[in-house]
């Protein structure tokens, strides 16, 4: 079955490109049966182009909070996330991360004079990956070639090649054993400000926190905090919460903190993963199967 698709408001060529890969048509709006949604991330303007003709809502995003706070997604017409396609990317960040903190790189490299190595291994490191979807999952198998006893949280009741595996309820169980702890879960109401103090005082004083997730997870007033304390060894951090992090910011002055630009997810990864779940989910429509990264409206992801 042909399904008849409408890519925009914004027409990326390879978002239609993907579509038309799977036989799919792109047709307008009004004809489509289908949307690849693609513009300025309003909810509004995704509420304004569906009509009762529309069965399907590929979103370009794996992260859908501001949809779903919104109150957009639905069952009917379906919502797809990008969720899973960037998994690898990602989890790479947070492994770069990572051994980037163990070697004290972001001191070493900006060093003007010699001094003393304070680099330590990152091989056997446990480390707790809260939140193992497609990012975490990526993530425990590049860990494997060092070692790492891996302590998944997941609430799918298992995650190939971890040590141990903790429902998403009792989260906190995995935090004093890690070395490094990697927020990787879905951004919701339930999940908002669930690394903060508390959290922080379960860790070990030379843990780091490693957040690839959504800056909202972290409570960053508890998180300079606990820095200044020493109550944790660093924190690795791709998003913040504000975002971008103002000028001046206690964050970027602190010599135990490494900070990127929400960059885990390179371009042409993002492009190549949202274009191949688009790809995917059209054959799967015009199948009548169940479609890939389905959001569900109850849960938010």
């Amino acid at each position: 079955m042909t399904v008849a698709v409408y890519v925009g408001p914004e027409p990326v060529p390879v978002l239609i490109d993907a579509v038309r890969r799977a036989g799919g048509q792109v047709v307008p709006l009004e004809r489509a049966e289908a949307i690849v949604y693609y513009g300025n991330d309003d909810p509004a303007e995704i509420r304004s182009m569906i009509h009762e003709g529309i069965r399907w809502v590929q979103l370009p995003h794996a992260g859908v909070e501001r949809w779903a706070a919104a109150g957009v997604i639905t069952e009917h017409p379906v919502f797809t996330a990008a969720t899973g396609s960037y998994g690898p990317a990602v989890a790479e960040h947070a492994l770069a991360l990572m051994l980037t903190a163990a070697r004290d790189l972001h001191r070493h490299a900006r060093a003007t004079r010699w001094g003393s190595n304070t680099s330590r291994e990152f091989a056997g490191s446990t480390v707790a990956i809260v939140g193992c979807g497609g990012i975490g999952r990526a993530l425990i198998g590049m860990l494997e070639p060092f070692g790492c006893p891996v302590i998944a949280v997941t609430d799918r009741g298992d995650a190939p090649g971890a040590v141990k595996v903790v429902p998403r309820a009792r989260y906190r169980e995995a935090l004093p054993e890690a070395d490094y702890v990697v927020v990787a879960a879905p951004a919701t109401p339930d999940t908002r400000g669930m690394i903060g103090a508390p959290e922080f005082a379960l860790m070990r004083k030379s843990a780091w926190l490693v957040n690839v997730a959504r800056g909202g997870l972290v409570v960053t007033d508890d998180l300079v905090s606990a820095l200044r304390a020493g109550d944790i060894g660093g924190a690795a951090l791709d998003v913040t919460d504000p975002e971008p992090l103002p000028d001046g910011h206690p964050l970027w002055g602190m010599e135990n903190v490494l900070i990127t630009p929400h960059c885990a997810n390179p371009r042409p990864a993002y492009w190549r993963g949202l274009a191949e779940r688009v790809t995917a989910n059209v054959r799967l429509l015009g199948a009548g199967a169940p479609l890939e990264g389905r959001v569900s409206p109850s849960q938010g992801f």
